[in-house]
């Protein structure tokens, strides 16, 4: 199949990304009813640049359920309330173009952002990137594609893989050689060969549009297997990445991508453990992170990113930050390699 001109760029971007990162509004209902507080204004200029707020406002977007997200984060609100010294506020928003839009709007001024929507916060709302994320000790991640059908996909028997839910063991399968301990982090690609099986007008499940794992960098995997996103398979967004691992274990969709290993995040009836099966990784995407509204004074985000840096190092914040996105580190970003994920997105044509 003949790829346009721009997806074929957009392959070649996919493979060097992996060599160099190797080397809506927010919903009311999500926040328990609330959303960001009125409060959060700015109330009086600051010596350094920008206003300081009377209330900050801290916003995340669920990778699993919100409403189990929106306890989860409250401990990270009382912890920079009291390092601060100023009221802090959590809020769930709806996905990360609702997050991106409320930092531009000043109704949020903290965010833990996926790696494209960082870049789109500090495009659209003149966003400072202050940290990034680790997760076992490395600074990428990558995208897992799974099916329904291990007979088609798999080259080899799918081996059980174990994985901790709510501190409880559970075996999911892999094969093609992804399989993994629950620990370990290996490196994308894997088992891409296998997308060449994918045949026309096959439904997958991607996340949303500006998910860089769940659909900008899985697009240019599936461009260098000479099938065009757009065109040759049905795409069906999901909405999350639990969401996505659910579509493909009910069978809405044969093939579905997410991050490694959203498996854990999903809830419902069907059988993911026996029925979902992960068969590539895609290439090295560079981690998600927090950034600052622009707007704020110099020595505030100094301040915001300091106290984020020493709540990741106690015992309490580092199982907080495990608990919203299996964060086991916070460091100092790595801009360039962020640029990967913006050069992907631009050739895919992906903006908003």
């Amino acid at each position: 199949m003949k790829i346009p001109r721009p997806l074929a760029g957009l392959a070649a971007t996919a493979f060097v990304a992996t060599a160099c990162a190797s080397a809506a509004s927010p919903s009311p209902a999500a926040t328990g009813g609330a959303g960001p507080s009125a409060s959060a204004g700015a109330s009086g200029s600051a010596a350094t640049g920008g206003e300081t707020p009377e209330t900050l406002v801290i916003g995340f977007v669920p990778s699993r359920e919100a409403d189990a997200l929106v306890e989860t984060i409250q401990p990270v609100a009382d912890y920079l309330t009291e390092q601060l010294g100023m009221p802090v506020e959590g809020f769930v928003s709806t996905d990360y173009t609702g997050l991106v839009t409320a930092m531009e709007t000043g109704q949020a001024h903290i965010g833990a952002f996926g790696p494209f929507a960082m870049l789109q916060a500090v495009d659209r709302a003149d966003a400072e990137i202050i940290l990034q994320s680790e997760r076992n000790g490395s600074a990428t991640y990558h995208t897992q594609f799974f099916t329904n059908q291990p007979d088609k996909y798999c080259t080899d028997e799918p081996v059980p893989n174990e994985r901790e839910v709510e501190d409880q063991p559970v075996t999911f399968l892999n094969c093609n050689g992804t399989d993994r301990g629950p620990d370990d982090s290996p490196e994308g690609p894997i088992g891409i060969e296998n997308l060449a099986k994918v045949e026309d007008g096959t439904t997958v499940s991607f996340v949303e549009q500006t998910s860089a794992s769940g659909y900008i960098f899985p697009a240019t995997v599936f461009a260098t297997a000479g099938i065009n996103p757009e065109t040759d398979i049905e795409p069906l967004f999901a909405g999350s990445h639990d969401a996505s691992v659910i579509a493909v274990c009910e069978g809405q969709a044969e093939v579905g991508v997410s991050f490694d290993d959203a498996r854990t995040a999903a809830t419902t009836e069907c059988d993911i453990e026996n029925e979902v099966v992960v068969f590539a990784y895609g290439p090295e995407i560079p981690n998600d992170g927090i950034a600052v509204a622009g707007a704020l004074p110099d020595d505030l985000q100094t301040r915001i990113k300091d106290a984020l840096l020493e709540y990741s190092q106690s015992e309490e914040g580092a199982a907080t930050l495990e608990e919203i996105y299996e964060i086991s580190a916070l460091t100092e970003p790595d801009l360039d390699a962020l640029e990967i994920v913006r050069d992907a997105a631009r050739e895919l044509g992906v903006t908003e």
